[in-house]
């Protein structure tokens, strides 16, 4: 793991070292706490700012047959960064071992391996760097302009008025929209959510309507907090046309406690979008779509550990229709955001190709995205797959490029993994033959998927 890394052609490693690693970083999706931000927070050791948190590794370590207690139990830190360190040899093939490489020889200058062996060396020299070490000096030395978070729309934004208010903060931090909790009508919280929302909204909610009120009182807060985005998670996307009335009826039904069907739930979370993206289209924001995913499928760890703890997978569940049907009754009010489309699932690659193409317009290029190879996809043949897809079907130079979709902030480096993977895949194409070999041109388009783009797209203020 070089300075050519993954860099096999001379194309490669001119596009990588002249311009791709030279581009600033923008992380428009990520679930870092702003609070870390603002605090400008320090860890007391690796393990806190590496292991905590991160369910990619605690998947890892699991696989390697090893208790719970040393992942997120509590076994002592040094013990669980010992864990990892013992798994750390066995990924072969794993973009985990790539990543945690990277950042090991970017953050902390060790360019050895990770190991049973090295463990106590590498423990050692990354406390002691840490202790020079804090939330905005890693992201300043990773060339970080912006970061967006994601939000619930019952939150108050403390943090992000705290370092919009600081002015040693040289990082621009914006919030994201994501009323999953207002849309998943299924769920057993919704109720108290609905409680929530009214109190921070000052809306009283007694009917569909009312909340459609509500949503907007909290969509115009963080508008007025510059944000620029939104997001959204599905296990699938289904689309199901109703009435005012009949969704009305749907929400009435379910305040009183009732549990829906299936058609039921699909058709409110389709009259719940078809509303908000026409709300995100009036405001210029950007709506990003998650799905694909079938989560907390170990009940007994689940009950003990709660959701986000390595316990998802792909579902194969067909979204084809479903997202076309949602893109096609907001573009025929001609009230269709910016939007970007994520599927946890590969297969779903060439139909996400083709879906956008059908509705793209003249406000912008690229106006829907396919987006990154996202989740258990951001792997080097996952990367590969989705730049391939997206260049086959669509145009490649539009594309908005990387995110980190991650909770640590040394995870920045998956920008480098992702670039180096875009030069390396361009560069073969030249050497192919399938492309004119014109550097102005490949500069460009390189420069612009690492940074101009997503930009652009976003209307981001740096």
């Amino acid at each position: 793991m070089d300075k050519d890394f993954l860099l096999e052609t001379k194309t490669a490693r001119k596009l990588f070292h002249d311009f791709a690693d030279k581009m600033p970083i923008i992380d428009y999706h990520c679930h870092i706490d702003a609070a870390d931000i603002a605090d400008d927070k320090k860890y007391d050791n690796i393990t806190q700012v590496w292991l905590y948190g991160d369910h990619y590794k605690w998947r890892a370590i699991r696989s390697n047959g090893v208790d719970e207690k040393y992942i997120t139990g509590d076994a002592s830190d040094y013990e669980k960064f010992e864990k990892f360190a013992e798994t750390m040899p066995k990924l072969i093939g794993n973009p985990l071992y790539h990543w945690a490489h990277l950042e090991l020889k970017t953050y902390f200058g060790y360019e050895g391996v990770l190991s049973k062996d090295t463990a106590k060396q590498v423990w050692d020299i990354c406390n002691d760097k840490l202790k020079d070490m804090s939330v905005r000096s890693i992201i300043e030395e990773s060339n970080v302009k912006l970061i967006c978070t994601t939000d619930d729309p019952v939150d108050s934004l403390d943090e992000h008025k705290k370092i919009k208010e600081d002015k040693t903060c040289s990082v621009k931090v914006l919030p994201a929209f994501r009323p999953d909790k207002a849309m998943n009508i299924e769920k057993e919280e919704f109720i108290s959510y609905i409680d929530q929302l009214e109190k921070v909204s000052g809306v009283r909610i007694e009917n569909y309507n009312d909340l459609k009120n509500a949503i907007i009182n909290r969509i115009d807060y963080f508008d007025n907090m510059s944000c620029l985005a939104s997001d959204h998670a599905f296990e699938y996307v289904r689309y199901i046309a109703i009435s005012e009335d009949e969704v009305d009826r749907l929400f009435f039904k379910r305040l009183n406690g009732d549990v829906l069907d299936n058609a039921e739930i699909d058709a409110y979370k389709s009259a719940f979008m078809l509303f908000v993206g026409k709300q995100y289209a009036k405001r210029n924001w950007v709506m990003q779509i998650h799905y694909g995913t079938l989560r907390n499928n170990n009940t007994r760890n689940f009950d003990l550990l709660g959701a986000d703890t390595g316990f998802d997978c792909i579902t194969t569940k067909d979204s084809a229709r479903g997202l076309s049907d949602l893109l096609n009754a907001l573009d025929i009010d001609e009230s269709l955001p910016k939007t970007i489309i994520y599927s946890l699932n590969p297969n779903d690659n060439a139909m996400i190709g083709t879906v956008i193409g059908c509705f793209q317009g003249s406000e912008i290029a690229g106006k829907i995205q396919h987006g990154s190879a996202w989740w258990f996809n951001d792997t080097k043949e996952g990367m590969i797959s989705q730049l391939k897809t997206l260049a086959s079907l669509s145009v490649l130079g539009n594309f908005i490029g990387m995110l980190t979709d991650s909770r640590s902030f040394l995870s920045y480096t998956r920008h480098e993994y992702f670039r180096r993977i875009l030069c390396n895949l361009i560069g073969s194409w030249i050497e192919n033959g399938e492309y004119f070999s014109d550097m102005e041109t490949l500069s460009q388009i390189v420069k612009d998927i690492c940074y101009n783009n997503v930009v652009k797209y976003f209307g981001f203020p740096v």
